[in-house]
């Protein structure tokens, strides 16, 4: 049993401090109780012996007293007084502890209940800071806590968070700053080694020089597809940085449409099946997921294979291919950069940044991927997009 299963009945901080309270509660509560009975009983046995001392016994004659003295002078106690006296005693004494107990009883559900609030109140701080901190992303890393009140240990600790909230944005920022850079400088000199390349290499070539152009040219255009892939991972595990309204299935068609030369070369078929949905997010990083399911799909097929792609009106995109088969323990490799499925990647056809494209592109949209293979072979992919309760009205959706 891990210890998570074992804290279940008592999970949360709140629940342990109500039973902190209660069980402290309980044992003062009844430690006084205990104390105030016994020095009540031996007061009241005391006092009923003394009383009971005062008087000679059934049959003998007081002594003489002085006039105004203490005393009941002549007076006789009948055994059946003294009984009633001991009875009565034991009745008082009985009736004390049976409202004791009641007492605490109910003093019990009004201390679980009391410090159920207590302990609700004391941690409102830390449910702000715990809301806070599940909402942030890279995409809002501008928001902070901000907890508001008197200064003590929990307005310390948003503080503590809001101060590396606001490290953390800085480094954000220089590293997007960096990577778009670094991406200008790398394009550039690319673009002026393909230039070189077509131009100053141009025919007529000798024979034997052909080859080393066309390798030449297969390579510069490798790395700066890489280097847009890389940028675009780059941009989706940030987040866009705005969210509108995008009418998916007519994305999907447009994709599906420029996917198809692409399918046809290789006789592959791709079908589709789409329903009105519109989801929010940004226009470009959802092509750029189509675009990459859907080529996966295909680069990853069988002659003569098939591609289905599948949205149901409650925002689930199925993208499901033909092809060989996959072991499902190997499927979460896919989604690592530079990973396929038996080693790292070192192909011209790919960098092997497809796949996990599609994963950040989907965790910044908030939405659930995932993967299965399927019985005959091939791989089916599912995004589970979060669809908002009143949609927008089909003739209002903004197709990209």
């Amino acid at each position: 049993m891990t210890r998570h299963a074992a804290w279940k009945p008592f999970g949360t901080v709140r629940a342990r401090l109500t039973l902190l309270y209660t069980g402290l509660f309980l044992v003062t509560s009844t430690i006084l109780l205990i104390v105030v009975n016994l020095l009540l009983t031996s007061a009241l046995e005391s006092r009923v012996s003394s009383v009971v001392e005062d008087f000679p016994p059934f049959g003998e004659l007081p002594a003489p007293r002085a006039p105004g003295a203490p005393g009941c002078p002549g007076c006789l106690v009948r055994p059946e007084v003294v009984d009633t006296m001991n009875a009565l005693s034991g009745a008082v004494l009985r009736y004390q502890w049976t409202v004791s107990a009641i007492v605490i009883a109910v003093l019990t559900v009004v201390s679980v209940a009391a410090g159920w609030w207590l302990a609700g109140r004391m941690l409102s701080p830390l449910r702000h800071i715990t809301a806070t901190a599940h909402r942030l992303s890279l995409s809002n890393l501008h928001e902070r806590i901000a907890l508001a009140g008197p200064r003590d240990e929990l307005t310390d600790l948003a503080d503590t968070f809001d101060a590396m909230l606001e490290r953390l944005e800085r480094s954000v920022d220089s590293q997007r700053r960096f990577i778009a850079n670094a991406a200008h400088e790398l394009r550039t000199p690319l673009a002026v080694q393909r230039a070189a390349i077509q131009i100053g290499l141009d025919d007529p070539l000798p024979a034997r020089l052909i080859p080393v152009r066309e390798k030449l040219l297969t390579a510069n255009r490798r790395t700066e597809r890489l280097i847009d892939s890389l940028l675009l991972l780059a941009q989706a595990e940030h987040g866009p940085d705005s969210m509108e309204p995008v009418a998916l299935d007519a994305l999907i068609r447009q994709t599906v449409e420029e996917t198809a030369a692409d399918g046809a070369v290789m006789g592959v078929v791709i079908t589709s099946d789409t329903r009105p949905v519109a989801v929010a997010g940004d226009p470009v990083l959802l092509g750029r997921l189509l675009t990459n399911l859907l080529q996966n799909a295909v680069r990853y097929n069988r002659p003569g294979g098939t591609v289905h792609v599948g949205l149901t009106e409650a925002g689930v995109l199925t993208v499901r291919n033909t092809g060989p088969d996959v072991p499902a323990e190997r499927i979460a490799e896919l989604f690592q950069p530079f990973r396929r499925l038996h080693s790292r990647t070192r192909s011209a056809d790919g960098a092997g940044l497809g796949l996990s494209i599609v994963a950040s592109i989907a965790r910044a949209h908030h939405a659930a991927l995932a993967a299965r293979p399927n019985p005959g072979g091939g791989l089916e992919l599912t995004v589970r997009f979060p669809v908002p309760s009143t949609g927008t009205e089909p003739g209002n959706r903004r197709a990209p």
